[in-house]
């Protein structure tokens, strides 16, 4: 894998350009804005944080430059929350440590710190699961795999929130399989909720095919639309919930491979 190249996106914070898959690692229209879109507001984990609970377990589909992570680190120091955080992610190609060193997420944060201790995540990662609680007085645990998704067989604390987040299915379609959506069905709680800021007829068919309820939901700078799936169709009702019997059915009649 060549090394991606630095960009800043138009809201100013960083991103990555991947040569090797031709796409940047995050919308360059908005980094940090169409994080917080896709993965905070729109899915519920904004409000999710806003009231009590014994625990916040997330699982990540591409750890990428760490963006998520660090935003959701701060949205929790910036409550003053006390209940444990396990943020599980996976990512093949990790950035190098002067590339990750190169971000400018402090910018957008109110804990300046969150990002130099990212940073030194990136210096000491090695293959199979890294385990980092990043601050002494809170329980907030980075629970990072360094492989292949396929490579992972569970969880310890079952997710309330998929960010699934990889290259797209045009050139990452293993990670869009009714296999992965199968397995990270697997790995959540009943009432979990997957976000993705892909829209794909096929990806939501398999999401579909796996046992997920997809919805339609608002895209974010200037996408018209991203994708929510549910494992209990009631909880859909703030979003456009899809036909998931006509997507399966045109996933197996090979519709989409036309």
């Amino acid at each position: 894998m060549t090394d991606p190249e630095h960009h800043y996106s138009k809201d100013g914070s960083s991103t990555l350009y991947s040569n090797d898959f031709g796409q940047f690692y995050h919308n360059p229209n908005g980094a940090v804005t169409e994080s917080r879109h896709v993965f905070f507001d729109t899915p519920g984990l904004t409000d999710f944080l806003n009231s009590k609970h014994d625990l916040l377990s997330v699982f990540e589909v591409g750890f990428g430059t760490g963006l998520n992570f660090l935003l959701l680190c701060d949205e929790y120091l910036q409550r003053g929350l006390s209940f444990p955080l396990h943020f599980y992610s996976v990512e093949a190609f990790p950035v190098e440590p002067d590339t990750a060193a190169s971000f400018n997420y402090q910018e957008f944060i109110v804990h300046k710190n969150i990002q130099d201790k990212i940073k030194d995540v990136f210096k000491t990662l090695t293959s199979g699961w890294n385990t980092f609680c990043l601050f002494r007085d809170q329980e907030i645990y980075l629970h990072l795999y360094i492989g292949k998704f396929e490579e992972i067989d569970s969880v310890e604390y079952p997710v309330h929130f998929i960010f699934h987040d990889p290259f797209s299915p045009e050139v990452n379609e293993e990670l869009w399989s009714v296999e992965t959506f199968a397995k990270l069905r697997s790995f959540s709680h009943d009432d979990c909720r997957l976000a993705t800021y892909c829209a794909a007829s096929k990806a939501r068919a398999a999401m579909a095919d796996a046992g997920w309820y997809p919805g339609r939901a608002k895209g974010a700078l200037g996408k018209r639309e991203m994708t929510i799936a549910t494992l209990d169709p009631s909880s859909l009702a703030p979003f456009k919930r899809l036909n998931e019997k006509r997507l399966i059915d045109r996933l197996h009649s090979g519709d989409f491979d036309q």
